[in-house]
Parts: C-alpha cells; sequence; structure tokens
C-alpha cells in the first residue's frame, strides 16, 4: 500500500511581467528556501528533487534542469525534470507525491520557475503549439482553441459573455488579498466587455497574463510530518488523465471529446475522489484552485469537477455561489487570471490549496477550508490533473 503523504511547506515569489533582476538559477533558489523555511527544514533533510519545467522556448535557456541543480540543492540526489506544458505544476506536485508514497523518498522538494519576461516571442510560441501539419495552417493557437470551448459552451448551455466576464471580475478581486498576484484589480463586467477582442468571444481581460515568477513546496512522509507538530496539507487523492492532440477530434463529439465539456478532466477528478472517499465534491470541498488562464476554463472545470450540473456554473456565478464567502469559494488566489506563470501555474494552484488547508492563506483564507482541490491543464487542452488535500488524515 502506498504511504501517507503530507504538502509541509510552500514557497512562491511575488509574480510579474518580468523578473530582470534575477536569474533563472535565482528564482529557482527563492521559492525552494521559501519552501524549506515554511517547512522548517534545511537542504540536508531533502532526499530527492522535482523540477516543474514547461517549454524552455519561453525563456530561452536549453535545458534548465541541467542549471539548476545547485540552486535547487539537488547536487548528490535525485533529479526528475516535468514537463507537460501548462500542466507541469500539477504533474510534478504528483511526481513528487508518488517519490514519498512509493517508499522511496520521506521528504522531496517539488520547485520551478518562469521567466516568459525575458523573451518577446513567448506568444508567437503559443501560437505555435498547435499540429504542424494540418492544424497549424488554419491559424489555430492557445486563444483560439479555447474560443472554440467558449463558443460550444454557449451552444449547448446558453452562456453568456457578460456570465464570463463575471469569472473574470472574481478572480481579479480575489487577488487583491494575494500579495504574490500579478494582476490585481477592480475590474467591472463592463471593463471585461469593453477590452479588445482576441478570439470571439474571448476578449483581453478573459485571458490570463504573461507572468515569470517561482513557486515551491516540500512533500514528506507521514511519520516526517506528524514528526513537525504543525498543520500539514495532507495529499488525499490525486488524478490525471490525457486526450487527443488533435483539435479536429476535440470536436468531434467522440467520448472524452466534447470540447465544450471536460470529460477527460471528470476522469480525473474520479481518481482523486475515490481515493479521498469523496462522494459529493460540491459539498464536501471548501476551496477549489482550478487552473483556468481563461474565463471558460473555470467554467468548464467547476462543472467537470462535479461542484454543479453541466450549464450551471454560470448561473450560480451570478449567485455568488463561488464567492469567497459564497458556497464553494473557487481561485481565493485569482488563479491564472491573475497569475500564470506557465511552468508553475499549476503548482502555484497546490501550494494555495495546501495554504487554505493549513490555514495559512492570509487575508485570502477561506473560512472552515477542511478539504480543497487544485488541478491543472497543459497541452492543447490535454493533460488533466487534479489533487485533493485535507486537514486531516
Amino acid at each position: 500500500m502506498p504511504r501517507n503523504v503530507a504538502i509541509v511547506g510552500t514557497g512562491q515569489t511575488k509574480y510579474t511581467t518580468a523578473r530582470n533582476e534575477e536569474t533563472y538559477e535565482e528564482l529557482i533558489h527563492q521559492a525552494a528556501r521559501i519552501a524549506l523555511e515554511d517547512a522548517e527544514l534545511t537542504l540536508k533533510d531533502i532526499d530527492a528533487v522535482v523540477i516543474s519545467q514547461a517549454p524552455e522556448a519561453l525563456f530561452g535557456i536549453d535545458h534548465p534542469e541541467r542549471w539548476v541543480v545547485g540552486a535547487a540543492g539537488a547536487i548528490g540526489k535525485p533529479v526528475m525534470r516535468v514537463h507537460t506544458g501548462g500542466a507541469t505544476g500539477g504533474s510534478a506536485a504528483q511526481a513528487g507525491f508518488f517519490h514519498v508514497a512509493s517508499g522511496l523518498f520521506d521528504t522531496v522538494l517539488v520547485v520551478g520557475a518562469e521567466k516568459q519576461g525575458d523573451t518577446p516571442d513567448a506568444q508567437l510560441v503559443l501560437n505555435r503549439i498547435m499540429e504542424p501539419r494540418y492544424e497549424l495552417p488554419f491559424g489555430l493557437n492557445a486563444i483560439s482553441m479555447t474560443s472554440f470551448q467558449a463558443v460550444r459552451h454557449m451552444h449547448k448551455y446558453g452562456t453568456t459573455q457578460e456570465q464570463l466576464a463575471l469569472v473574470a471580475v472574481r478572480s481579479r478581486r480575489n487577488a487583491l488579498n494575494n500579495p504574490y498576484a500579478h494582476i490585481r484589480a477592480n475590474h467591472t463586467v463592463a471593463d471585461v466587455m469593453k477590452s479588445r477582442m482576441l478570439c470571439w468571444p474571448l476578449k483581453l481581460l478573459d485571458c490570463p497574463p504573461r507572468s515569470s515568477g517561482s513557486c515551491a513546496i516540500v512533500m514528506a512522509s507521514e511519520e516526517r510530518a506528524k514528526g513537525m507538530g504543525k498543520p500539514v496539507a495532507w495529499v488525499r487523492g490525486v488524478g490525471a488523465t490525457s486526450t487527443t492532440y488533435y483539435m479536429g477530434d476535440k470536436l468531434s463529439g467522440l467520448p472524452f471529446n466534447e470540447h465544450g465539456d471536460w470529460d477527460e478532466l471528470a476522469l480525473a477528478a474520479q481518481h482523486a475522489y475515490k481515493q479521498a472517499g469523496i462522494t459529493k465534491p460540491g459539498d464536501e470541498i471548501h476551496v477549489a484552485e482550478i487552473y483556468a488562464p481563461f474565463t471558460i476554463c473555470e467554467v468548464a472545470a467547476k462543472e467537470a469537477l462535479g461542484f454543479c450540473e453541466k450549464g450551471q456554473a454560470c448561473p450560480l456565478e451570478e449567485k455568488g455561489w463561488w464567492d469567497i464567502d459564497g458556497h464553494l469559494p473557487t481561485n481565493p488566489s485569482g488563479g491564472a487570471l491573475a497569475s500564470n506563470p506557465i511552468a508553475v501555474t499549476g503548482l502555484a494552484r497546490v501550494a494555495e490549496a495546501a495554504l487554505q488547508v493549513m490555514g495559512k492563506a492570509g487575508q485570502r483564507q477561506v473560512d472552515g477550508a477542511g478539504t480543497a482541490v487544485a488541478t491543472a491543464i497543459g497541452g492543447t487542452l490535454q493533460f488533466h490533473t487534479v489533487m485533493v488535500v485535507s486537514n486531516r488524515l
């Protein structure tokens, strides 16, 4: 049987457009140091290191895992680099979990950094992630493939642009309480609606910023965690699924390829919920940190995660269901709409979920947050991860 695992420390730096004052290695070191201090551990206590690093093309360093062994304190220790696009942070956290749950290691550091601000070509890179022979010539990119999801959801459920705008308004309002957040603003629905159209129906304020920064978590075995005598976040369940790379297949209506819904995320959640013993996620989960770089992504994710019926996330948004003082607070940190350091956006969701159940989230703390869920998505909306954390075993 796998061992119980806890998150015992988290560390984040401020997310912003560019971090020109630090090198990539320095950002890695900063987040690792903060997480270790939070866990009240030193590098000598760490048995292995997982590097969370998405495409190096975003900041121009080839094979960054080679550069940061020293900065991450990994000299003389096993190192694994994880890369599943935007889902990288979620996948890296799960790799760290498996390292400890397997019994091979007692304490593992999961750390990553993003420096999109180092290149003027980040959007060009993201514009070329589609399948090159059939789909790239059609001009598909990260924004247009997500706009198709929005159009499909609108067609099936009557979702409106104004309802999507409410997601952006809530997210960036929540970010006002997050000292790490990149975009913190009191936007209105009117602000979102009049922002520049990028790909109908998604407008500029429906989309994430280009963020740089770093994040780390420390994971430990049950024996080590209980010996610390402090609040920890127990990992109660994990799940991961993948789906087709091809956007054409996603629009085919075949199983797990209904683009307006996220059945593949639902499957990952089912795996995690089964492990955690969750049967009514809408009631048993107290806070959600969802990797939603576009407003429609959060809408589809909440429905796939079983928080409500399909087509009901937006009507519930209008009722304040997802507010920080609502029934199921979602992205109290502001989420990816406030900060999107791609290599660690998913890892930040895990860190924020852990902070919530440990009662250490500061002004963004949700009252009574005993169980939280964190998700990540990556590739062409292709990879999905789900992790359930709790303040109790």
